[in-house]
């Protein structure tokens, strides 16, 4: 767990970052440039991350963290990349080389890798809040959509600046309609590489399905770049034979890993309703996204929005409880655990005193 020093150094790292990213897209575009990028860039941000934010339904990761993570991919990570890149770019054309070639062989390397690295640090330093595919789906999203913002401030406000606006209309469809996923896609191979590790117990597994992830993640960014640096008709047929199955497969299997959370929390808090802590048709409600959304309207309808926020309290500690019961199961839960899981429950007992008054522990 970071201390509050080393959290307030990354709030440091980041605004810093953030700060000198805006200096160097600035002195690329323009004052209009700039603004013109800002605008049109927005315009996917909001509807991607609705997208990321739906998968993330039982038990909704933390939104400083998904702050830190956009923040990470919008400043450091963009900062890195522009720098690195650029003194790439400028020691293969000092060599003799095709600086365009950074575009394919250094950019996805270099931008995976620090993209990837928020990831592996929210593991580090809050590993409760990590519990296995769909959270390293969800932060790699954020990271990714956060950076795919400030390149395409970057790309869009230069465009208007040399070329004028035919040529911001064409570059705003390719990258904002038709590839907002992009940037949030390759980087979803590095989260759930190390989502994979978070749940795993064997060593092996926890040094190399993050890695396996990672040169995943490059491949795809490195193919999606030599796609875009193709004529028109090889650029739109790769597009369709493998950018859109691309997107599929991982829209897939997001959806079946959030399926498989519903069936690992019906597990496993099957053992609390046996015990009494929970009623058999609370772990039927809290294993449904479908049943939570009723019963935090029920809620709502019943005590106002005291007794929603109650409700809504009792199922993120639900689906905490769960996850925790799978660590402890596989032998992967941190020493506390059993002070964790007396915690949860009590704290559960209390929610639920604030949607049914009178109704104390069970």
């Amino acid at each position: 767990m970071l201390s509050t020093l080393g959290w307030i150094t990354v709030v440091v790292v980041i605004a810093a970052s953030g700060l000198l990213t805006f200096v160097l897209i600035t002195s690329e575009t323009g004052p209009l440039g700039l603004v013109a990028g800002v605008a049109l860039s927005a315009v996917p941000v909001f509807p991607v991350i609705a997208v990321y934010l739906w998968l993330d339904r039982y038990e909704a990761e933390p939104k400083s963290l998904l702050a830190f993570a956009f923040g990470w991919g919008a400043a450091v990570a963009t900062f890195g990349a522009m720098v690195i890149n650029t003194a790439s770019s400028e020691a293969i054309r000092a060599s003799g080389g095709d600086p365009s070639s950074t575009a394919v062989l250094v950019a996805p390397v270099v931008e995976e890798s620090l993209k990837g690295m928020a990831i592996l640090l929210i593991l580090l330093a809050r590993r409760r809040e990590f519990d296995g595919v769909v959270d390293g789906i969800v932060y790699a999203g954020m990271v990714g959509i956060g950076f795919a913002f400030v390149e395409d401030v970057l790309y869009l406000g230069r465009t208007l600046a040399e070329y004028g606006g035919w040529h911001l209309a064409v570059i705003f469809v390719v990258r904002c309609v038709a590839s907002p996923f992009a940037h949030p896609l390759f980087t979803a191979a590095t989260g759930i590489g190390i989502g994979i590790a978070a749940r795993s117990g064997n060593p092996l597994v926890k040094v190399l399905s993050p890695v396996l992830g990672w040169v995943v993640a490059v491949f795809l960014h490195g193919l999606w770049n030599l796609s875009a640096s193709a004529q028109f008709g090889s650029f739109v047929a790769l597009y369709v034979v493998v950018q859109v199955p691309l997107f599929i497969g991982f829209i897939t299997l997001a959806v079946f890993a959030r399926r498989r959370e519903g069936r690992l929390i019906a597990a496993h808090l099957a053992g609390y309703a046996g015990a009494g802590w929970l009623a058999p048709a609370e772990v039927g409600m809290l294993a449904s996204v479908r049943e939570r959304r009723d019963a935090r309207g029920w809620a709502a309808r019943v005590g106002g929005p005291g007794a929603r926020r109650a409700m809504r309290d009792f199922q993120e500690l639900g689906s905490e409880l769960a996850f925790l019961r799978e660590r402890m199961n596989r032998g992967t839960a941190p020493p506390d655990a059993g002070f964790q899981e007396q915690a949860l429950l009590a704290a559960m007992s209390a929610r639920r005193a604030g949607f049914v008054p009178g109704l104390g522990p069970r």
